[in-house]
């Protein structure tokens, strides 16, 4: 099996955000393979927050901002459990990340994932075996 990789929430919105081009098209190239294969990995987490940012930062309307998440609900999604909130805690205190980051990579472990494209953390950076690829 190809790798899987967790994808962040902020891929998503720049893959929708005409305004900001340069990002919309690498987070697009970024996207295409790992969708059309199969191998984009997300958690409720990123549902959640893709929804909240389509409706603030995009203007998306409330329908068109539903839909998204449908789509995003059709990949591999991981249900954000009590163990992941607890293990992204120790991740946030002995890595010194904000917890909602510690919850993403906690997420990205517990899903297989070796590597998580994100603009958030430093690119490179491996934590809990998760490797940070930061694709803009």
């Amino acid at each position: 099996m190809s790798e899987r990789v967790f994808v962040d929430t902020n891929v998503f919105v720049y893959a929708d955000d005409a305004k900001a081009k340069s990002k919309q098209q690498r987070a697009r190239v970024a996207l295409a393979p790992l969708i059309r294969e199969r191998r984009a990995v997300i958690s409720t987490q990123i549902m959640q927050e893709y929804f909240s940012s389509a409706v603030k930062k995009l203007h998306l309307p409330l329908e068109r901002a539903r839909t998204r998440v449908e789509n995003l609900a059709r990949l591999d999604v991981i249900v954000i459990r009590p163990e992941l909130i607890l293990g992204a805690i120790d991740l946030h205190r002995l890595h010194k990340v904000s917890f909602w980051d510690a919850l993403v990579i906690k997420s990205a472990s517990a899903g297989g994932c070796a590597r998580l494209l994100t603009e958030d953390l430093n690119d490179g950076q491996v934590i809990d075996g998760v490797k940070i690829d930061n694709p803009f």
